[in-house]
């Protein structure tokens, strides 16, 4: 596939992934076969294709929390490097979003968001500031004291994305981030995340099953058996 999709003007590059490989099981399964793939900055990319072609995988080791057999990732032009800079991206450069959020459920909303900040020395009074912010933007603001078994499907979830965008990254990665949702609440999700994805200029990459979903965001790349077939430039 190309590259480089058309109309970006100048825009820099925020992800790259070049020849990813990855198989499981001593190399009995593959999963990703040669992916290449570019992501340009403050735009939003769906990766789109049926279960098991490889989607949460691609970003998976785009995020760092597992690795290729073979094949390389730049986020922001640094080369990921699990040894050397890996938690400094995910600290400061990288948010993700995962299906079923991935929420501590005996911890408050409150201090479910705050763990990234903690964990990136964030002053605690810019943090607590940051998040009640994000809070009002979503609607979370009453609820901030409330444990995560207490709250509602929608409502975990917008937790996730304001634990994602905590330390303001550049790029979002989400995995299905209303697949385990009703079609109401992932549609409100949803528009929620691309509102506070062009707000703050963030470049997502997010995968989905949704094509409804999939269709509002900049581009869709087709996945099929571990490989990207297809780019489709919708804006």
């Amino acid at each position: 596939m190309s590259l480089s999709p058309p109309n970006n003007g100048q825009r820099a590059i925020a992800v790259r992934a070049l020849d990813l490989w990855k198989s499981y099981d001593d190399g009995a399964v593959t999963v990703l076969q040669g992916i290449d793939l570019e992501c340009f900055e403050g735009r939003s990319v769906a990766l789109c294709g049926p279960s098991g072609c490889g989607k949460s995988t691609l970003l998976h080791l785009i995020a760092g929390l597992d690795q290729p057999d073979r094949g390389r990732v730049w986020v922001n032009g640094s080369e990921l490097d699990r040894r050397r800079n890996l938690l400094n991206l995910l600290r400061h450069e990288i948010g993700i979003v995962f299906q079923l959020h991935n929420l501590i459920p005996d911890l408050t909303l409150e201090e479910n968001c705050l763990i990234p900040a903690v964990a990136a020395g964030t002053n605690p009074h810019a943090a607590r500031q940051r998040l009640g912010e994000l809070a009002e933007r979503t609607g979370l603001h009453k609820r901030l004291k409330h444990r995560v078994q207490k709250l509602s499907g929608g409502e975990r979830q917008r937790t996730a994305l304001c634990r994602a965008l905590m330390n303001r990254p550049k790029i979002l990665l989400a995995d299905e981030p209303t697949g385990s949702l009703d079609e109401r609440t992932g549609g409100m999700v949803f528009d929620l995340l691309l509102e506070l994805v062009n707000a703050e200029g963030v470049t997502l990459l997010m995968s989905t099953h949704d094509r409804a979903l999939a269709s509002r965001c900049d581009r869709i790349v087709e996945m099929h058996d571990g490989r990207a077939n297809e780019t489709v430039c919708v804006l």
